[in-house]
């Protein structure tokens, strides 16, 4: 990937696990005219996720033990912002997602319009691009809640193409999470209760043999951690405004004495 001068530095982070089969085909679609540096973290994979990568040229970092989605991506983001990246694109591995997306995803981020971007596969037809029934009814399920609890209009909060700014990275305590797969709506309410923006643009729905997908019993986990974690952010709230509210003085509660 040939670097060029720009603005603002733009880094394509992918938390990696087995993802050998796909990793030519994601890396291929990443627009080099935008995206300045790419760095794949390996979470202990079982295959040649780490040698597909480095014939690729690609920065790898290998976990010496398998830490889990969240805290591979933590990983990711701490040597994205190392490396001096301005915005963050976080990509699966999996080909599930259209990385020749990236410019539309980092768009309003470069702009100054958003703080966090969201692909979404459900602006578009996800169930004609394969996505299994039941995950498109949970996702959708567990999408009506998030936009209820967090004040928010989004089509989706699950997916693996995301955008971040470096401010962001940097005001948000992403550490805080878990290293499983709630981290993601962990920090979703992280960035809704510091008040950053979110948008999201459409990416198209890839289904296929090769793409990894978690399968029903981690998707009922991650479901419940999601419910949780929405759970929490109640909370959160409620507490910030019982302590925001004014209290009576003593002078008020005896009468104006």
């Amino acid at each position: 990937m040939q670097p060029r001068p720009r603005q603002a530095k733009v880094i394509v982070v992918m938390p990696a696990y087995n993802a050998a089969r796909t990793l030519v085909r994601t890396y291929r679609e990443i627009p080099g005219e935008v995206v300045d540096h790419v760095i794949l973290v390996d979470d202990l994979s079982r295959d040649d996720t780490v040698a597909v990568a480095e014939l690729l040229g690609v920065q790898v970092v290998v976990h010496n033990q398998n830490r889990g989605y969240g805290g591979n991506q933590k990983t990711c983001y701490d040597t994205a912002l190392a490396e001096g990246a301005e915005v963050v694109v976080m990509l699966h591995p999996d080909y599930q997602y259209d990385a020749t997306r990236i410019p539309a995803l980092i768009a309003p981020i470069l702009d100054g319009e958003a703080d966090m971007m969201l692909g979404s596969r459900f602006l578009g037809d996800p169930l004609a691009g394969g996505m299994p029934r039941w995950k498109y009814i949970a996702n959708r399920f567990l999408t009506i809640l998030e936009n209820k609890v967090f004040g928010l209009d989004l089509s989706e909060y699950h997916t693996g193409f995301r955008a971040y700014s470096r401010p962001l990275l940097e005001q948000i305590d992403y550490h805080a999470n878990s290293d499983d797969f709630v981290f993601d709506q962990e920090l979703v309410s992280q960035v809704v209760a510091a008040s950053l923006r979110i948008s999201e643009v459409a990416v198209p729905t890839r289904y296929f043999t090769e793409a990894s997908s978690v399968n029903f019993r981690r998707s009922v986990v991650y479901g419940l951690g999601t419910l949780r974690a929405l759970a929490r952010h109640r909370r959160t709230v409620r507490r910030a405004v019982t302590a925001a509210k004014p209290q009576p003085s003593p002078e008020g509660a005896e009468g104006g004495r």
